[in-house]
């Protein structure tokens, strides 16, 4: 069965950042970005970090049945020192 990835729009937020709370790619909690439109925009670690659960996302799929996982999840940047915490949610989209 193919999904239509159409039918969803994928928001990435910031909602937190570890240790100092300073980013390096200087992003701040409250940043948000639509994926694909913002992709650009993004950090270039973070986005490759995220790309996966984007496409999760995008797809219909999700990670629990409720809570963290139905349509959002968090997860955070590669950088262990100033670690960006995003949460990546979906909403339903009209053709």
């Amino acid at each position: 069965m193919v999904m239509d990835m159409a039918k969803y729009k994928v928001t990435i937020e910031v909602i937190d950042i570890l240790g100092e709370g300073n980013c390096s790619m200087e992003q701040k909690v409250g940043d948000s970005y639509s994926y694909p439109e913002d992709r650009g925009k993004m950090c270039p670690s973070s986005f490759y970090v995220l790309y996966p659960w984007i496409m999760v996302m995008l797809s219909g799929g999700s990670f629990t049945e409720e809570g963290d996982g139905s349509d959002f999840m968090t997860t955070g940047c590669p950088d262990y020192l100033h670690q960006v915490v995003y949460r990546i949610s979906r909403r339903e989209v009209d053709e």
